[in-house]
């Protein structure tokens, strides 16, 4: 609906001299890099530890922000199907007390079902990858975390150069990660709105292609 509205929007807009565009993207830049670096700057202030192994708003950790949202897409389309072809057994079948202890209860005598139960453990196992990835020595190429001596990348600012970028590089990767959080809250506000599992407005997205949407 976004994308109808800005073409729409577009469309009947008058046109606007390209230099005057340019001005105004190059303005906004420069205002939103001065912000990043202004908080950049402040953080390291305040918790410089923390900064020197790139910890706070800093690109390192937006790279890794959105390798986190790219991965949960995987997980809520690989969850999807998983429900969708009865891969969960006895899905709505209540963990009791007994078997499981604590963990198990949602509060007021309710229990969470083995669906959901086998999607937190699921969940739990790729966060325990995603650690020993993030602070492991560089086996997969970066660490979440600087190592000493190594100064972080620069910001990219609002509009990410992807001319000439395409393909496995950083900055395309940093456009998808992007992309991936932006896409994310839009699952989760449209579920609040909706009042459907997010799952459901997954498949709603996807054009019904799991037949989860009620």
């Amino acid at each position: 609906m976004l994308a109808v509205a800005f073409a729409s929007f577009a469309f009947q807009a008058p046109m606007i001299q390209p230099s005057i565009l340019s001005f105004a993207a190059t303005r906004t830049t420069i205002i939103t890099a001065s912000v990043f670096e202004d908080g950049m700057s402040q953080f390291k202030a305040d918790y410089p530890w923390l900064a020197k192994y790139g910890f706070g708003p800093s690109v390192k950790a937006e790279r890794w922000n959105g390798r986190h949202a790219m991965f949960g897409w995987l997980a809520i389309a690989a969850t999807a199907y998983a429900k969708s072809n009865g891969y969960f057994p006895d899905p709505t079948t209540a963990l009791t007390y007994k078997d499981w202890g604590g963990l198990a209860q949602l509060g007021f005598n309710e229990y969470i079902s083995n669906e959901r139960a086998i999607i937190m453990i699921a969940h739990v196992h790729a966060l325990t990858i995603s650690a020993c990835a993030a602070f492991g020595p560089q086996v997969l190429g970066d660490t979440l975390t600087l190592l000493d001596g190594e100064e972080d990348e620069e910001p990219y600012g609002v509009f990410i150069p992807v001319a000439g970028q395409t393909g496995l590089t950083p900055a395309a990767e940093m456009m998808n990660g992007r992309m991936a959080m932006f896409g994310l809250i839009a699952l989760v506000l449209g579920s609040c709105v909706s009042g459907k599992d997010i799952l459901e407005v997954f498949d709603v997205g996807v054009g019904g292609l799991y037949g989860l949407a009620k």
